[in-house]
């Protein structure tokens, strides 16, 4: 069964408004969606570079700790051997 011009026509009309949505969705993907989720990658490496920053900050306040509790032991040391010959 053939469709006649008419019933292409009317189909055609049919399918224009769903074309003009895909069109606005896509236009959508492209320009903001993708774009924020861009946006928000972006931001996650911007924490993890600060993350390892303040990692980095600790693990260096962790080595001042150790070495000042390693120089008051060896001062402590000292006064003893001073006082003991004194």
């Amino acid at each position: 069964m053939a469709l006649s011009n008419e019933d292409l026509k009317s189909i055609e009309a049919m399918l224009d408004p769903i074309k003009r949505d895909l069109r606005s969705i896509q236009l959508t993907l492209e320009n903001e969606t993708n774009r924020n989720i861009k946006l928000i990658a972006e931001g996650h490496l911007d924490l993890s570079r600060k993350l390892s920053e303040a990692l980095k900050v600790d693990n260096e306040k962790e080595m001042l700790l150790i070495r000042v509790n390693t120089l008051e032991n060896e001062l402590r040391r000292v006064k003893e051997r001073i006082e003991s010959i004194a």
